[in-house]
């Protein structure tokens, strides 16, 4: 029996949520604590601030959850930015602000997002990374409910959450605009989860259509309701004419398509069955009601077809508002940087897509990897970006410029691109005839997405801010651009050393309490490995569906990046009605090539350890 972890004390450099008070340990005592190491770029934390909803609920009583923020971006790092994350994502418990990520050291956090299971007692119970845990936590509470109470060491009621004041102003967190006939602005209004119809200003309300609660209820205007809506598409006349809708939604955390009938504010549920996708990838077409969406942030009409990023599974797919059916367009699921034909690329939360006036390319705003990338004639491209870890604010030549964290792209007449450069509070412009980027605006707050007018200015929705707002007239041409030479960041992840030659891979899943493997339908386990650069491997790339794998590793490649996607089927054990689950995890492991490094390479799925 290993001997029990006291878990660490928690300190950072403010707290939120909790009215301005420091919360300790010692002011949990009695309560089961569950720290949410978490980044607010990362769809994965995102997912997961969605999974403990329920809980927060179901265990008022006796459990506190603690969002201990630990940040990637440097934008991440400024306690306004993490203040504004944490309205506009609905944080409805106290969150500590681990800037330097002390935190995530102290509890040996190596992933986004790991959660931590302390006791009433203090000790540190269990820790596991990745979604996907909310029936093994439910279990876990209730074991720790039953056996604290029989101590006399759970002690019920309140928590130290505090919820701030609501301000009134008339959006809260826009995220995405298109521009309807007649001029006037469709915005859907995030956090209000509503959309919002605004005249050609951008400021005064016509309408609005949602009820502006959380929900996923299909109905007129007043009574329907969205959950943290993104993209926004209006269809082509005589599609709309079939289709019954005017305009497809991405509704996002609903993990749906919604449409909307302009006439009358209707709304209906098109695409999506409100579960997250966590199946297999297929190049099928499927009933659009019938399978499985994961985070839909934004929607286009390009090739004669709706295209959705499909933002928590790092892929595009499509969806056809006349046959009514959908299907995987680009990726792999893999979160990483690879370009080359469709659909056998890789992104990293595609969050924006713009079309070319003569429809040419697909414009993408690839926004983990910092990058801006087009679909043109089956293949995918990166105009400007370097991978996952490689951000700042650097203009020049695309293949040097550098982004944080980009939300939007609007493609302009004259074959340009606009960023909303997020995380930099910028708007960027490349130009594919001279290969250069450079900064049009700056100083905004979070800007998500940019829309060109009939009359050709652009409206940035500057999401932090609760607004539109109007570039200056002259700054979409070249000469109106500035060149910023800013600060260049790289987050270095710790290699792993391996040995030349032959590598074993061994994924460790254990189910949750109460699970067992399922195979009722066949194999119960799925491994996919490749490489970055893919040379790194001279054998084990591909699908398999055994967890423990033999990779033969090239020597002459010094260092790259294991791509590995596991997953698990399981369902309860013992129970006449079983229930099914699906469990599944990406990595992105760097290693690095070296005499006597290891020979085997251990990753844990489910990663609920107890202690």
């Amino acid at each position: 029996m290993s001997a029990r972890v006291r878990a660490p004390e928690l300190r950072g450099r403010s707290w939120l949520n909790t009215g301005g008070k420091t919360v300790t340990l010692a002011d949990l005592r009695g309560k089961i604590v569950l720290l949410d190491f978490w980044t607010f770029c990362c769809i994965n934390c995102l997912h997961v601030l969605d999974e403990l909803r329920p809980l927060e609920e179901r265990y008022g009583d006796v459990l506190v959850v603690i969002g201990v923020h630990s940040p990637k971006f440097e934008h991440e790092k400024d306690p306004d930015a993490l203040a504004a994350a944490v309205e506009r994502y609905g944080v409805h418990h106290p969150v500590l602000d681990d800037h330097e990520l002390d935190m995530w050291q102290q509890y040996a956090a190596k992933a986004w997002p790991t959660l931590a299971v302390v006791d009433p007692e203090g000790y540190v119970v269990a820790t596991m990374a990745g979604e996907g845990h909310a029936e093994g936590l439910a279990r876990l509470i209730d074991d720790l409910v039953a056996t604290h109470e029989a101590k006399g060491t759970l002690h019920r009621g309140d928590g130290p959450y505090v919820p701030p004041a609501e301000p009134a102003t008339t959006l809260r967190f826009p995220g995405k605009a298109v521009v309807l006939d007649g001029g006037n602005l469709l915005v859907s209004d995030s956090a209000r989860h509503s959309l919002v119809e605004l005249a050609p200003d951008g400021e005064r309300v016509v309408r609005r259509i949602g009820a502006g609660t959380r929900g996923h209820a299909d109905g007129p205007a007043e009574a329907a309701t969205f959950s943290e809506p993104q993209g926004l598409c209006l269809l082509p006349p005589h599609v709309a004419e079939v289709a019954g809708y005017d305009v497809v939604v991405a509704d996002t955390v609903n993990h749906l398509l919604r449409g909307v009938r302009l006439e009358t504010g209707e709304v209906v549920t098109v695409a999506g069955t409100g579960r997250q996708w966590r199946a297999t990838v297929d190049d099928h077409a499927h009933d659009a009601t019938s399978v499985d969406l994961s985070s839909p942030w934004d929607v286009a009409w390009y090739d004669d077809k709706v295209v959705v990023a499909m933002a928590g599974i790092h892929q595009l797919w499509w969806f056809d508002p006349i046959k009514r059916t959908t299907g995987m367009y680009a990726g792999t699921t893999v979160e990483a940087l690879r370009d080359g034909p469709l659909p056998d690329v890789w992104m990293a939360q595609p969050s924006g897509l713009s079309v070319a006036t003569d429809g040419s390319r697909l414009w993408i705003a690839d926004s983990e990897t910092s990058a801006v990338r087009y679909v043109e004639d089956g293949v995918m491209h990166t105009a400007a970006g370097q991978g996952l870890f490689d951000f700042g604010h650097v203009d020049g030549p695309a293949d040097r410029a550098l982004l944080q964290h980009p939300l939007g792209v609007c493609a302009l007449p004259d074959g340009s691109v606009l960023v909303a450069d997020t995380y930099n509070g910028a708007v960027r412009r490349f130009d594919p005839a001279t290969g250069q980027v450079g900064t049009v605006a700056d100083g905004l707050a979070e800007p998500s997405d940019l829309v060109l007018t009939a009359e050709g200015a652009v409206l940035v929705v500057e999401s932090a801010a609760h607004r539109l707002t109007r570039l200056a007239p002259g700054a979409l041409t070249a000469a109106g651009a500035s060149t910023v030479d800013g600060p260049r960041h790289k987050l270095e992840r710790k290699p792993t050393d391996v040995a030349a030659g032959e590598l074993t891979l061994d994924v460790i899943f254990t189910p949750a309490p109460g699970q067992k493997l399922d195979e009722t339908y066949g194999p119960s386990t799925r491994l996919v490995v490749s490489a970055s650069p893919p040379e790194l491997l001279r054998e084990g790339a591909g699908t398999t569906t055994d967890l423990s794998r033999r990779l033969v590793v090239n020597g002459t490649v010094a260092q790259g990046v294991l791509q590995v996607t596991a997953q698990a089927a399981t369902c309860d054990a013992d129970v006449e009605h079983a229930a099914c689950h699906l469990t599944r995890q990406d990595w992105g492991v760097p290693i690095r090539v070296v005499d006597g490094g290891v020979s085997r390479l251990p990753l844990i799925l489910r990663g609920m350890d107890e202690a």
